[in-house]
């Protein structure tokens, strides 16, 4: 497990378990109290075996299991403990528990229980606000696909970062020549790093052997420019801890670290200023202009058992004072493991906000300060889902989770996919504009959709990433519009449509539209072209009497029977359009020309440009 981040809350569930310690339990209490959880399960289940039925001892094997992480062995035991009345937090930790083995049902009867313990928790007014939440949650839209990375080994790996340089950095207990922490005895934490290849394939790990101590090392959050490194470590190593007598330990904490590049190595390694014996500060995040740095801590003034916090990093290697994020973010449990973006998105983990189980990875948007939002599955699981990182560069997301029951870390391939959204305007007032028909075509000017807008102009279009796609706006008393969409590579995209009020000339013998332009050897109505129409069928609408003539015309490339077979048929093409847009049949004639009436005279020297003009339609008001 993440031991040295739990470690930030095990004072606190130490302390509140000792009232009913005896002789019987003094050898598995001191073990418990040293954060030796494995050994100290092992000698209160000895006293179970021997017919201790005693609910202190549950309560210990309960809160044992908790912190190593053994759901199944928790639930079984916070089972027994529940059957006398507890207090709050044991509820939610029986929840907790409960949802990691699946068991939502019985996992809400424990967090209703929770939510009436204490009624003003953060975490209680979420459940009773939505405690039917778990449909929504796992019927949410899969926005990643996850694999497990092959460079993970035997022991805990976690906390992976890539690096602008395909550097990725993490965190392991693989080295098995160091010693093992008694909880769950596994060796010490160090930083590796590996080389993320073209192929998405990882090299072979590396230990950072220059900033590896013999206690826990990591994890870490490179700069942007590659050249300074923020990171955890063992407060040991500062010789910064408290001394327990009668335990024979020393406790200590988790401290910020800062170490900068020299040459192919990390060194210069200066603890942060706002380190403290008497809290942890840990999993550092640093924004892409280096001027923030986001940690988890319980220092005071933590809404919970550990909060999100942020300090500023000034010009001149000197800080500012560490800022809460707030109970927006920080509930009374446990947010841990921030990472942000570089366009500004927080990922954190937490057991606090609503979620699968464990802990769970949440995201929030600092720019828009929009509500937090659980990444749902895969990310998350049943079991503890953490440590999320995003590079924007290289699109690509990683994360930590004990769902196989060892901490491993996942490649988090984004489900690519964008969100645009169409505003319609008018092109002069910029007035909203409802009830505008949009259509979305592809590529090939194939319509994919169509769609009418809202009361607010707005309808969004979601759409494949890395693909470019246009889409036509049009609304009655307006000309059409076409409007790209650019290809990108995920996200929300806004397409602004402006549309222009119809302004058509109409004389005394004729409606001037624009040229109503036709592919060479071809009679079908263009794109191009039906916004040019719908324009006349606007006019023939506002003006009921009146009735038009088209006259279709070709280039003079081809014999003149075949000319005039052409137009004629561009002519009747023509009108079908208009019919088809709701305009009475008796109002609209059409007849070809061919190449009889040609607007540029050019014989047989012709531009490519001459012939497209002489490629037209004409419309003639035969009544008003």
């Amino acid at each position: 497990m993440k031991r040295l981040y739990i470690l930030l809350s095990c004072v606190l569930v130490s302390t509140t378990t000792l009232n009913a310690q005896n002789k019987k339990t003094e050898s598995a209490d001191k073990l418990f109290q040293q954060f030796e959880y494995v050994d100290a399960a092992k000698e209160y289940l000895k006293l179970v075996d021997k017919g201790q039925k005693d609910p202190y001892i549950y309560k210990q094997l309960a809160d044992a299991y908790y912190n190593m992480y053994n759901p199944e062995e928790a639930a079984k035991w916070y089972a027994m403990v529940v059957k006398s009345p507890q207090e709050a937090e044991t509820y939610f930790r029986y929840a907790q528990m409960l949802k990691a083995t699946g068991k939502y049902e019985e996992a809400n009867k424990q967090m209703a229980a929770f939510a009436k313990k204490a009624p003003s928790d953060h975490r209680a007014k979420d459940f009773n606000q939505n405690p039917n939440y778990l449909p929504k949650l796992l019927n949410k839209q899969k926005a990643f696909n996850v694999k497990a990375l092959e460079i993970n080994s035997e022991g805990s790996d976690f906390g992976a970062m890539l690096t602008n340089d395909n550097t990725l950095y993490f965190t392991s207990s693989r080295n098995k020549s160091k010693r093992t922490d008694g909880w769950n005895d596994e060796p010490y934490l160090d930083i590796y790093k590996s080389t993320w290849n073209e192929d998405k394939t990882f090299s072979k790990p590396e230990e950072v052997a220059e900033l590896n101590t013999k206690w826990h090392d990591g994890p870490a959050t490179i700069s942007n420019d590659g050249n300074t490194m923020y990171f955890s470590r063992d407060s040991h190593g500062e010789k910064e801890y408290e001394k327990d007598k009668k335990l024979n330990t020393k406790f200590g904490q988790v401290f910020l670290y800062k170490a900068t590049k020299e040459g192919n190595t990390w060194g210069n390694v200066k603890s942060l200023p706002f380190n403290n014996k008497d809290y942890s500060n840990s999993s550092p995040s640093l924004s892409k202009d280096g001027k923030t740095l986001y940690f988890s801590s319980n220092m005071p003034g933590s809404v919970g058992e550990t909060d999100i916090w942020k300090v500023a990093v000034n010009s001149d290697g000197t800080y500012g004072k560490p800022e809460n994020m707030g109970t927006k973010i920080n509930t009374e449990g446990k947010e841990q493991f921030p990472q942000i973006t570089d366009d500004n998105v927080l990922y954190f983990s937490s057991n606090g906000h609503i979620g699968l189980g464990g802990l769970d990875v949440y995201m929030v948007d600092l720019k828009t300060n929009n509500q937090i939002e659980n990444v749902g599955k895969p990310v998350n699981s049943e079991k503890d889902d953490f440590a999320f990182s995003f590079n924007v560069t290289k699109n690509a997301g990683f994360f930590s989770s004990n769902r196989t029951g060892v901490d491993n870390m996942y490649w988090a391939n984004p489900v690519c996919g964008v969100e645009a959204m169409i505003v319609v305007t008018d092109a002069k007032t910029g007035a909203l504009l409802s009830n505008a028909r949009v259509a979305i075509l592809d590529a090939k000017k194939n319509v994919l959709e169509t769609q009418t807008t809202s009361a607010n102009g707005e309808i969004m279009f979601p759409v494949d990433c890395m693909i470019p796609y246009s889409i036509q706006a049009a609304k009655d008393g307006y000309e059409s519009g076409v409007f790209s969409i650019a290809a990108t590579n995920g996200g929300k995209l806004k397409v602004s449509a402006a549309l222009n009020p119809i302004d058509v000339i109409v004389t005394e013998k004729e409606v001037i539209l624009k040229e109503i332009f036709f592919e060479f050897n071809k009679a079908n109505i263009t794109a191009e072209g039906a916004f040019e129409l719908d324009k006349l069928v606007q006019v023939m609408k506002a003006n009921e009497n009146l009735v038009i003539m088209a006259k279709a015309h070709t280039d003079n490339r081809g014999t003149d029977k075949y000319n005039m077979d052409l137009s004629d048929r561009r002519a009747k093409a023509t009108v079908q359009y208009v019919i088809s847009k709701g305009i009475d049949k008796a109002r609209i004639t059409g007849k070809g020309y061919g190449e009889s009436e040609p607007k540029v005279d050019c014989k047989e020297a012709c531009t490519e440009e001459e012939h497209a003009m002489n490629r037209r339609s004409e419309f003639l008001i035969v009544k008003k």
